[in-house]
């Protein structure tokens, strides 16, 4: 039963995918819980890590590091630790980085102008 519905996700139009599409391959790189959020909050510049938990507001400081090293790592963000007493670390968007502000304020106007019972955490996903 899970190789027939993986072979369903992966199946495009009829024709299986080789490798995930870019709709996968995509989300696996924003679709991580707070990624999207901490791109977002880069937007307007350099922002220091502290800032950027205070930003963020729900997500632990272990788990905005672990998405900043992930979004370090593919390139989308740079980590530039300060020559200051005490050492401060800012965080900036890269040109790659910058790239998907686009599509990320697409989505916030779509998530804006939908009704509250599809953004409600009440669906049925909730749980999940």
């Amino acid at each position: 039963m899970k190789d027939e519905a993986a072979t369903r996700r992966q199946t495009v139009r009829g024709a299986p995918c080789a490798v995930p599409c870019a709709i996968e391959s995509g989300m696996r790189i924003i679709g991580g819980k707070w990624t999207g959020s901490i791109l977002w909050h880069l937007k307007d510049g350099p922002v220091r890590f502290n800032e950027l938990s205070r930003m963020i507001g729900g997500a632990s400081k272990k788990m905005i590091t672990e998405r900043l090293r992930q979004l370090e790592a593919r390139g989308l963000v740079r980590r530039e630790v300060m020559d200051t007493a005490p050492v401060s670390v800012h965080y900036h968007l890269t040109d790659l980085g910058r790239t998907a502000l686009g599509f990320l304020d697409e989505l916030r106007k779509w998530t804006e102008s939908l009704p509250p019972v599809a953004t409600s955490d009440a669906g049925p996903e909730a749980g999940a």
